[in-house]
């Protein structure tokens, strides 16, 4: 039976019976979280998530368990994700600076193809300031717009859409963009008379669950008790009483944009749309909350580098739920999309396409992905023990370098924590030199020559502060 649906996938036919070449363009959503590990959900076995509608949407899904961001940030990510090319070819690897506005996108390939294109949400990919109003030319191809480049207050926050008049978004924002986004897909499930219906990608890009954790709506807040919740394993136990109270306010925020993530989905069924829109969920990077003594991002421990990413299209990947396990990386999902969509990939794509695989097909990479921090900054400085370094994350190892050699090796099937660094235990010297090999093909494939920092900060000519963070205005 296996066998019998991986030659129907093969050959182009549906699970629904028509072919690829009679199904209209699908759409696509994309909702993108800010800093949701990919740990923190109820399909994951987290104890203390309670999100109840992704667990469905999982479960309808095809989702791949180990997802990683490339490079576990808010803007690299972003951009490797609208690019499908890793941070050292589009030159986003600080936040808070400009992704070319000539860049191949995306909005920009799928518009040209037909598609109408509408953003909504968080940016920080413009680099002109956190407030500032963002012109139609910086845009990487929307056209529907309510944006704003990057803010962390949650409730009444502003936003603009085709003037430099500054709006606001009414309560909790996450709440009112989904509203916003229901409205977008109510629109284009009925074009005004006489237009005809077009595909679209839409792209919601909500700001929690990133902290701060404690100003989700009081109603989510309720639910979590700081004494009740079940930390990881590899939580110090001088950092629980802190862990404890992020983690409440953190599944607090998650609990609300699950809430959201159901009223999208339902507007989706409701308008007749759900049947052909690839639903994508996925973040931009995950968060340490607590675990190795860390917090937040830009670390290559899972918590930080693994993001959830989830893909639903009934009528071009059937409704039943399944976990792939090939590593897969931000640059992927563009190319990945397009393939989905039918739509070519440009010749600027660094990313592999997966959209075969998920199909049933072969794994068109090799097992490992690379994950990276070219230079260290915010909450990563040096002063804080960020450095450089470039991993590979495989479907069973972590394995990582900084300038100095080897830092960290753990199995994660033996050990799932990353408690155990196996980095220079003789019982596993094979082992480590069998992926610095792996490691040093693929940055040699990438063209990648793990230089200091600072030789790519003046390459590119960004001013960074005397800590290599680039200084913004809020």
């Amino acid at each position: 039976m296996r066998l019998l649906l991986r030659l129907v996938c093969l050959s182009g036919w549906l699970i629904g019976g028509a072919t690829a070449a009679d199904r209209p363009a699908p759409n696509i959503v994309v909702v993108l979280a800010d800093q949701w590990r990919a740990q923190a959900f109820g399909f994951a076995g987290d104890p203390n998530a309670r999100t109840p509608h992704l667990d469905r949407l999982a479960a309808e899904s095809v989702r791949f368990s180990n997802a990683v961001a490339g490079m576990p940030v808010c803007s690299p990510t972003r951009a490797s994700l609208l690019t499908g090319q890793r941070p050292l070819t589009h030159g986003v690897f600080l936040n808070d600076v400009t992704l070319n506005p000539e860049a191949v996108t995306l909005p920009k390939v799928l518009r040209a193809a037909g598609y109408d294109t509408g953003a909504i949400g968080k940016w920080h990919i413009d680099g002109h300031g956190r407030s500032a109003f963002i012109p139609r030319e910086r845009r990487q191809g929307f056209d529907y717009w309510k944006v704003l480049e990057c803010t962390h207050a949650y409730n009444n926050s502003p936003y603009y859409g085709d003037t430099p008049e500054q709006k606001k978004w009414e309560g909790y924002d996450a709440f009112d963009q989904t509203k916003d986004a229901c409205e977008y897909l109510r629109t284009r499930a009925n074009p005004p008379a006489g237009a005809a219906a077009k595909p679209f990608l839409l792209w919601l890009a909500w700001g929690p669950p990133h902290n701060p954790y404690p100003t989700a709506p009081a109603k989510y807040r309720a639910m979590f008790d700081p004494a009740k919740l079940t930390l990881r394993p590899n939580v110090p136990a001088a950092w629980e009483a802190q862990t404890r109270k992020d983690l409440a306010g953190y599944y607090a925020h998650a609990a609300a944009l699950d809430d959201a993530m159901a009223e999208l989905l339902t507007t989706l069924r409701e308008t007749g749309l759900a049947e052909n829109t690839i639903v994508v969920f996925t973040a931009d990077h995950g968060d340490m909350l607590g675990s190795q003594g860390m917090i937040r991002k830009q670390k290559p421990f899972d918590e930080s580098a693994r993001v959830p990413l989830l893909v639903r299209w009934p009528a071009g990947l059937g409704n039943t739920g399944r976990v792939l396990d090939a590593p897969i990386n931000s640059e992927d999902v563009m190319p990945t999309l397009l393939g989905l969509a039918g739509v070519a990939k440009p010749a600027s794509v660094e990313g592999l396409d997966y959209h075969h695989y998920m199909r049933g097909g072969k794994n068109p990479g090799d097992g490992a992905t690379v994950i990276t921090c070219v230079s260290p900054f915010g909450e990563f400085e040096r002063r804080v023990g960020g450095k450089e370094y470039r991993g590979l994350r495989t479907t069973r190892y972590t394995y990582v370098r900084d300038l100095a050699g080897p830092w960290l090796l753990f199995d994660n099937e033996a050990d799932p924590y990353q408690q155990k660094n196996l980095v220079g235990e003789a019982g596993h010297a094979a082992l480590q030199a069998e992926l610095d090999a792996w490691l040093q093909r693929k940055l040699k494939a990438n063209d990648d020559a793990f230089l200091r920092g600072p030789e790519y900060i003046a390459k590119w000519g960004y001013t960074v502060d005397p800590n290599g963070t680039v200084k913004y205005t809020p």
